[in-house]
């Protein structure tokens, strides 16, 4: 009796009391998006020029990947990975309703970043004029937004931030080879972002899942060079002292596989099934992995969002871009489920569940 009765009095203590009702509010946070936004450059490459580039048809590539046209970043026109995410972030926060003074964290996702550093995201921070806050990139291939979310959820559950900036960003046209027809078809340029603000509603990121391989890094990866640059991008191009290398029929089989593992792995860890995703958004790498995951995940194709067509492989760029397109169109409606989902160099593959919010 007498050590119920001290029981009672301990957790009778105000100074008790409110430490265990800080602990029940840090477990009930969560994550949620408030806003999305995207940028792409304004030239357009379409199949038919890249024809008179490399050997290839729009048939060809039609067929093959599911792309049409591309966007293309300008050097002329100041279009550089920066600006791309800085534009990215003011039509998130726009949309959000947020200033870029009530941001606390930038979590950035990319590959090709301006510098090697400062970060991408030091440099979008400095852009948008925000002070003293932690800003820094994350980089795992196609996988960086999904890595970059998977930071910035943490780091709201946790309560050491409340409102975050998280982007995906990529300028693959400083990377590609223009002679490897392999690659030089899929890659664009283009950003996509998210404002994360806390929630202790049943809404938000449900959950997150990352994995890597660095032992099938050569499937994908840079080479040192700078490759041949074709007449007509010359005077558009701002190329890098590197190059991406692909083994495409060994990545495709092996894509297919890791997309489909980590999205059931997603949907199990959250009690879901095929069913009760409203839509899908998965990394716009080609229209035939696409419709691979689709298969096997038994999901119709009209609950998946693809863009592919018009922006071709933006890396860690495109589900946002997909997202943000999707959510301005009204596809997914609030406390609906979305399953994102990717694959990338390192190899890296992650996948995301989240209850609309929006």
């Amino acid at each position: 009796m007498r050590k119920n009765s001290e029981r009672v009095q301990t957790y009778g203590n105000p100074i008790i009391k409110n430490i265990i009702l800080e602990v029940i509010t840090l477990m009930l946070k969560k994550a949620r998006i408030i806003g999305t936004g995207s940028a792409v450059p304004q030239r357009i490459l379409t199949n038919k020029e890249l024809e008179d580039i490399v050997d290839t048809s729009d048939k060809w590539i039609t067929r093959r990947t599911g792309i049409k046209e591309r966007r293309i970043c300008s050097k002329k026109l100041g279009e550089s990975t920066t600006v791309l995410a800085r534009q990215a972030c003011l039509n998130a926060m726009e949309m959000a309703g947020v200033s870029p003074q009530s941001i606390d964290m930038i979590v950035i996702g990319t590959v090709t970043s301006d510098r090697m550093f400062p970060s991408t995201a030091c440099m979008v921070q400095e852009a948008l004029e925000i002070e003293d806050i932690p800003a820094f990139d994350v980089s795992a291939g196609c996988s960086g937004f999904i890595f970059a979310l998977t930071v910035a959820n943490n780091a709201i559950r946790c309560g050491t931030s409340k409102r975050i900036l998280v982007a995906g960003v990529e300028r693959l046209s400083s990377i590609v080879n223009w002679e490897d027809r392999g690659t030089c078809v899929l890659l664009a340029d283009g950003a996509g972002a998210v404002v994360l603000d806390s929630t202790t509603e049943e809404e938000g990121i449900l959950s997150t899942h990352i994995k890597s391989d660095g032992t099938a890094g050569k499937l994908l990866y840079s080479a040192d060079g700078n490759p041949y640059t074709p007449e007509i991008l010359q005077d558009i191009l701002d190329k890098k002292p590197f190059h991406l290398k692909m083994d495409g029929h060994r990545l495709f089989k092996r894509a297919i596989n890791c997309l489909t593992s980590i999205a059931k792995e997603a949907m199990e860890h959250n009690s879901l099934s095929s069913k009760d995703i409203a839509l899908v958004v998965p990394h716009q790498a080609n229209i035939r992995i696409i419709q691979g995951l689709a298969k096997n995940l038994r999901i119709p194709m009209e609950k998946i969002y693809t863009n592919i067509e018009k922006y071709g492989n933006t890396s860690s760029a495109s589900i946002p871009i997909a997202m943000d397109e999707a959510n301005r169109k009204g596809l997914i409606m609030s406390g609906g489920y979305a399953l994102l989902v990717t694959f990338g160099a390192g190899l890296t593959w992650a996948s995301a569940i989240l209850k609309w919010s929006i």
